[in-house]
């Protein structure tokens, strides 16, 4: 199985921490050169000096604010000035919880903005390059909720499907020049975010963060969270050679939680 991605460059959002982080390691590992997206710049030094090198990679960094529309084009417009980006690995922080009925309109447009806007900034800066390379992979990092809402989380579902129909539709028009687009879907991962919802759903019930825990592990088949590395270990494999004829799918990573096929 060709997993190599030797001489190929990708492009990885939200690559300081969590999934994105863990992403952008397994690419470096399989030959890719890295270019690692966030906002924190002293946090994207910290990763790029993590990246394997063993192979003759070249990795580098980019600062950009996904809340800043503008500075994500001018990034991309950088990024792609000297060289083409066969991978991009759109991954952003979701929305915060609450309900839909509560949520204000700014909150839907501030993540409709992050999310598929900035998607859409991004891919459109990069598919003219993997057009002429004859190879690209766009994996979008999103969320089980997709396939069935997760309660709580009203303007995150709402986004996220928008992100997914975004990518079946690019999917579609890409897939004649060598050009997959595909999603991940994490179920509950051990990362930040995890952590800060179980925390506001502890105070919201007014009872201890374990059993919040224990109660989400209690609706998982493999009765655990995931670890950011097996979510990064399903877009790598996305992003592989062996994947050319994967294109336009949903592929949870959830342990066996979602409910649906």
């Amino acid at each position: 199985m060709n997993l190599d991605l030797s001489n190929r460059n990708a492009l990885v959002c939200g690559s300081t921490q969590g999934i994105g982080k863990a992403t952008a390691v397994t690419l470096a590992k399989m030959g890719a050169n890295v270019t690692l997206m966030a906002r924190n710049e002293e946090k994207l030094q910290a990763v790029l000096s993590e990246l394997d090198t063993s192979q003759g990679q070249s990795h580098n960094y980019a600062c950009a604010d996904f809340s800043n529309v503008e500075n994500v084009k001018s990034a991309a417009q950088s990024i792609t000035a000297n060289k083409n980006i066969h991978i991009l690995i759109n991954n952003t922080g979701g929305p915060a919880g609450g309900s839909i009925t509560d949520a204000s309109t700014d909150a839907f447009e501030s993540a409709f903005q992050m999310h598929v806007v900035c998607n859409q900034i991004l891919a459109q800066a990069v598919t003219p390059g993997m057009k002429t390379d004859g190879f690209g992979r766009v994996v979008n990092i999103i969320s089980t909720s997709v396939k069935i809402p997760i309660a709580g989380l009203g303007v995150s579902n709402t986004i996220r499907g928008a992100v997914a129909s975004w990518a079946k539709t690019m999917s579609n028009e890409l897939g004649q020049f060598g050009i997959t687009v595909n999603n991940v879907l994490p179920g509950f991962t051990d990362t930040n975010r995890l952590k800060s919802l179980i925390t506001k759903k502890a105070e919201n019930q007014g009872v201890s963060e374990e059993q919040i825990a224990n109660g989400m592990k209690a609706q998982i088949p493999a009765a655990r969270f995931a670890h950011a590395e097996e979510v990064a270990n399903a877009a790598a494999f996305l992003c592989s050679p062996a994947a050319a004829y994967i294109n336009g799918i949903n592929v949870p990573v959830d342990g066996g939680r979602t409910g649906a096929l």
